[in-house]
């Protein structure tokens, strides 16, 4: 579970600002929203509202940037060139990301300063969840001269034979620009099994859907896996749509292909052949997945059909492109929303309303928040003010983004409002109340009729 996430100088955010899971004591309403970890609460649900361009997808993207730095070990090129425009040359020229996670039922804290290109400082804690202390894991630090020293947990520096590891890793692995969390995540030795815990969070646990994520494979694990299917067929037939059937289409690979594409065809299969999964997954010119698998040693081919029922009760099923961009796009959420509710994932959603009815995507979210028996944690950012419902969210679930008049990014709870919980926050949202709403200006004012258009 995601407990807090802190960023400083990264896009739109210059100060540094803190988005926050722990729920308020004092709030009794939802309580089946709140997960317990050795008498610690997390919620499960958090949405985040602000106007255009107010920084709700920045927060998403820092977010997925810093697992891509953790995960591929490089500083992704993006972030080189992503600090915040108007700090001047005396504000501090750090990057700091740092978030504090559960994972199989631990609770870490993981932290990174960077500089240009440079790994300042990196650590990982158990994090003691402000009842006790933190215990440290490791922290590296690199100096101005790009030389770079890790001091460990005491067991772990006590022990001879890790010391000879750690020798070796500073002498031979370890780059300033880099970082190290998955290196160590990766050794063999009785000290690291914390950080294969907490490297397993931002490789595993951790799932980020933007706008334009697919998910991938969606009819092969339609075809191989029953239970999925059933539960992927209930969900788009609950929404009144027209949907009655959900199924994969499999084709022998010559059959769909024909085969005067023998060339083609050839790589195609040993592309499937060197894969590790002996799976590979194309789009098509539509933008269709094709799946090509291995399955009994021949090669098939599977699409997503979706079945509607018209005329005299005549059943057909259509390819996607044929289907609303709406009823694609919940299709893209049906892996999400089965893992979340099943395991104990945190699926982070930019712009989850993208080209869905605002009925639809109110039903979506209200199964996940009704539901008392979900084990992960579903965080998205929104425009969708028909979602704002105590019905739905507690208080300290509904978060804010507002830049202020130095171009920065604020970021506050609905919490921080004190509201009475029989009150209309989306009335209150939408008269301004609490902020995060664009400024409309008289449009009246801007006259234009009287623009010559063949100018």
């Amino acid at each position: 579970m995601l407990i807090r996430f802190v960023i400083e100088n990264l896009f739109s955010f210059g100060e540094r600002k803190e988005f926050s899971t722990i729920p308020n004591k004092r709030l009794k309403t939802l309580d089946h929203h709140k997960y317990n970890y050795d008498d610690f609460n997390v919620l499960k649900i958090a949405s985040l509202y602000g106007a255009n361009g107010a920084g709700k997808s920045n927060l998403i993207k820092s977010l997925e940037l810093f697992q891509k730095l953790i995960i591929r070990e490089k500083i992704p090129f993006r972030l080189k060139d992503s600090k915040f425009k108007f700090n001047n040359s005396e504000d501090s020229q750090n990057q700091i990301f740092a978030i504090e996670f559960i994972q199989e039922s631990k609770a870490f804290y993981y932290g990174i300063v960077l500089n240009e290109n440079t790994i300042v400082t990196e650590e990982l804690y158990l994090s003691g969840l402000g009842k006790k202390e933190d215990k440290l894991i490791y922290e590296r630090k690199t100096d101005n001269r790009d030389m770079t020293s890790i001091t460990f947990l005491e067991d772990f520096e006590k022990d001879e034979k890790s010391q000879i590891l750690k020798s070796i890793l500073l002498e031979e692995f370890v780059k300033p620009n880099e970082p190290v969390l998955k290196l160590l995540s990766n050794r063999d030795n009785k000290y690291l099994k914390n950080v294969k815990i907490a490297y397993k969070w931002f490789e595993d646990t951790l799932q980020i859907i933007t706008p334009d994520s697919k998910p991938r494979a969606l009819a092969h694990k339609i075809d191989i896996d029953k239970e999925f299917k059933n539960y992927a067929k209930d969900l788009m037939c609950s929404f009144n749509l027209g949907i009655t059937e959900l199924t994969s289409e499999k084709k022998d690979i010559k059959e769909f292909f024909g085969e005067d594409n023998e060339k083609e065809l050839d790589g195609l299969i040993k592309d499937v052949e060197d894969s590790p999964q002996k799976m590979i997954g194309l789009r098509s010119s539509k933008g269709d997945e094709l799946i090509i698998v291995k399955e009994n040693d021949k090669i098939w081919v599977k699409t997503l059909k979706v079945g509607h029922t018209g005329k005299r009760d005549k059943s057909v099923l259509f390819s996607l492109d044929e289907e609303s961009d709406g009823t694609v796009r919940l299709l893209d959420f049906v892996p999400a929303f089965k893992s979340v509710i099943s395991n104990e994932k945190v699926f982070i959603i930019d712009e989850i309303e993208r080209s869905i009815h605002p009925l639809l995507i109110k039903e979506l979210v209200q199964k996940f928040s009704l539901d008392t028996n979900t084990k992960g944690q579903l965080i998205f950012s929104t425009h969708e003010s028909n979602l704002l419902d105590q019905e739905i969210f507690r208080l300290d679930e509904i978060w804010f983004v507002e830049k202020n008049k130095d171009g920065s990014t604020d970021l506050y709870s609905l919490n921080d409002f004190k509201e009475h919980k029989t009150i209309d926050i989306q009335k209150g949202y939408l008269n301004g109340r609490y902020g995060s709403i664009p400024f409309l200006g008289n449009l009246h004012d801007l006259n234009w009729h009287n623009y010559d258009t063949n100018q």
